[in-house]
């Protein structure tokens, strides 16, 4: 626990070194504080907050600068966060104003870029799971069949399996009418649970088969979980990340690469309100130098996806929050209008 002279140095520290880039000294520490400290105290304090992994020495700099500790504890316990302007609001409300889903959530993801000059990044939402009306199957060779799934909607998704034996067409119209017979209405991940309970029920013959039609329509009907991305090209004025260039690659790639990211923002639908990953928290490798700042949204009361801003760890936390948060409300009520 730090006491409160120590709480009040690190808070101007991680305040000053946002706003300006540059190590914090004690000299500095000691004229802007408004502690009635002598510079051997401010030093002593400096030692026990560098002790304690709070801040660190750059190079051979006097000055030091916050760590991702450092930064969590400004965030957590230290962090005044500031009011947007008036102008700020009315700009976001118009522009998240009712309107087309898709469209809104590219729109929340530019809007996020363009506030913080960071990257903004909006999860799109969560498609919703579909009661399948009847399968079919079609022979396409040997071990080849194309699986023909129609949802309770009209909605047609045809998939080729590969299976690991041959079925005849009997076989086939077998499985095909156990399924319809005994799922119709529900959607894959509900026929999950019940087929492993009925498996044991099921001839030998098809039972790998089902479990595969079951499988591959689950993933089907999933969607593939995307997000968009606007403002990454910010990024490379951030002098942070421009001093590492093998990393800030590694960053571009993630983009690219999405996996990890997605799992990430993943992790937001969970939570209750804003959440703030900084540095290495995050678990993915190329945002050890970044900082993640995301909030899940809704539409009419249940989360379908979450949104954030991706930059440096020093960044305007202060600011940023806030930013997310109101992004995340507004784009709630937007998609809950609808």
């Amino acid at each position: 626990m730090l006491n409160d002279r120590a709480r009040i140095l690190l808070k101007f520290l991680v305040e000053r070194y946002i706003e300006d880039g540059q190590p914090v000294g004690s000299r500095t520490l000691s004229k802007h504080t408004g502690l009635n400290l002598s510079p051997a105290s401010i030093r002593n304090i400096m030692s026990d907050l560098e002790e304690g992994g709070f801040i660190t020495s750059p190079h051979t700099s006097a000055g030091r600068i916050p760590t991702p500790r450092g930064y969590r504890l400004f965030v957590d316990s230290l962090l005044t966060v500031k009011p947007l302007a008036q102008g700020e609001m009315r700009q976001m409300e118009s522009t998240l104003a009712p309107d087309d889903p898709q469209r809104l959530v590219a729109t929340a993801s530019h809007l996020l870029a363009e506030l913080t000059a960071y990257a903004g990044v909006v999860l799109t939402p969560k498609r919703r799971s579909l009661g399948i009306r009847q399968i079919e199957f079609l022979t396409l060779s040997d071990k080849r069949i194309l699986l023909i799934m129609v949802t309770a909607d009209g909605e047609v998704q045809n998939r080729v399996i590969v299976t690991d034996r041959a079925y005849d067409p009997s076989q086939l119209v077998r499985a095909a009418n156990y399924f319809n017979q005994h799922f119709a209405g529900l959607s894959f991940e509900q026929v999950q649970p019940r087929l492993a309970q009925e498996l044991s029920e099921l001839k030998t013959d098809i039972s790998s088969l089902m479990e595969l039609v079951v499988a591959t329509g689950a993933d089907a009907f999933s969607g593939d979980k995307a997000y968009v991305l606007s403002g990454e090209r910010n990024l490379l004025g951030a002098s942070d990340l421009l001093s590492n260039m093998a990393r800030l690659r590694e960053l571009f790639g993630l983009f690219e690469q999405k996996t990890e990211l997605l799992q990430l923002m993943d992790v937001g639908h969970a939570a209750n309100g804003v959440q703030i990953f900084i540095g290495a928290e995050s678990g993915v490798a190329p945002l050890d130098e970044c900082s993640v700042i995301a909030a899940p949204y809704e539409a009419n009361g249940e989360v379908v996806g979450t949104l954030g801003v991706i930059g440096p760890t020093r960044m305007a936390y202060e600011r940023v929050i806030p930013i997310v948060d109101i992004t995340a409300r507004l784009l709630s009520n937007a998609l809950s209008y609808h």
